[in-house]
């Protein structure tokens, strides 16, 4: 991770609109404003420290399931990756702000527990280490479900995790299963799911006397898209928040296929993450159910370019991806 913060503009600028940005720690208030006003856009996504958030009320129904310590408090303490990656989770271009979807969802949720969001941008690992001591209260970090985590934290799902091809614009071809990436060349992030299923994918096409894929990998995000635009490779397999916000922000590619990140045996899903018995999960779950109603949580994901990954319920502690 560099050691000092590049803006999304600055990279788009170098790159022709490469998605990654890369940054350090966080100023806790920053998610909620702050920063030179303006708004500056990538394509449709305005990308600038005025983000005229989707905000909303705060329901008492739903405000009472939080437990009283929380409530008598006031604020909701929540951790997020510092890692930067759009649309999920950045630096506007005054480099200060906090924006992406996963700050606008954390926030309409404490909107509609009445409660005021503090944010902290911690390491991956440190996510759950906050959990595990109390110092956060929850999570809006990217989290999977998975029946391994589900031993110690509860979920309330709001949005599906899913994985996709990018591909030139001017690709004739869609990728469905493993046939439709045989003979290809396709970069993927080496330990990752999606590096899992291509591999998977790959061996089931060598079985079926098809070509395998031909797997590409590269040290930076940004140099998949250099290999991408000058036709060194034929597709990018990545997360598909990325995958979406790139295709949005560049406008040279498209998605040629999507698939869950927990491949063909379960829908993987993303959510708001709880020290297992917090008694936040209900509270949680409840306000989500409540935007998703009331459209607030639809306009979200639309201002991220993530409509595609909406769910139309939160679960609490729904199936997982399964224990290695």
């Amino acid at each position: 991770m560099p050691s000092r913060r590049t803006t999304l503009a600055a990279a788009l600028a170098l790159l022709a609109a490469t998605p990654l940005l890369g940054a350090c720690g966080g100023d806790s208030d920053a998610a909620t404003g702050g920063g030179k006003p303006g708004t500056k856009k990538v394509g449709n996504i305005n990308i600038g420290p005025d983000q005229n958030r989707v905000r909303g009320e705060k329901v008492a129904s739903i405000a009472a399931l939080v437990p009283e310590e929380v409530r008598k408090r006031g604020t909701l303490r929540l951790g997020g990756g510092a890692d930067s990656t759009a649309p999920l989770g950045f630096y506007a271009t005054d480099d200060k702000t906090r924006i992406g979807s996963e700050v606008d969802l954390a926030i309409l949720v404490a909107d509609t527990l009445g409660l005021k969001p503090t944010f902290e941008q911690v390491s991956w690992e440190n996510l759950f280490v906050g959990l595990d001591s109390g110092k956060f209260d929850g999570v809006f970090g990217n989290v999977t479900v998975t029946e391994e985590r589900k031993e110690k934290y509860d979920f309330a799902t709001y949005r599906l995790d899913n994985i996709a091809f990018e591909a030139k614009k001017d690709a004739a071809w869609k990728v469905r299963g493993p046939a439709d990436v045989a003979g290809k060349s396709v970069a993927v992030s080496s330990g990752t799911n999606q590096e899992k299923i291509l591999v998977d994918w790959s061996g089931k096409n060598e079985k079926a006397g098809r070509e395998p894929v031909d797997i590409k990998y590269f040290q930076k995000d940004s140099d998949y898209y250099l290999a991408l635009q000058s036709g060194r490779i034929d597709a990018y397999l990545g997360p598909s928040p990325s995958v979406s916000y790139h295709v949005a922000s560049a406008g040279q590619t498209k998605v040629v296929g999507s698939l869950s990140g927990g491949g063909a045996s379960v829908q993987g899903e993303i959510a708001a993450t709880t020290a297992k018995g917090s008694g936040l999960v209900d509270a949680y779950a409840a306000a989500l159910n409540h935007v998703i109603a009331d459209g607030s949580y639809s306009k979200v994901l639309k201002r991220w370019g993530l409509s595609g990954e909406a769910v139309s319920k939160s679960r609490v502690n729904p199936r997982g991806l399964p224990k290695p």
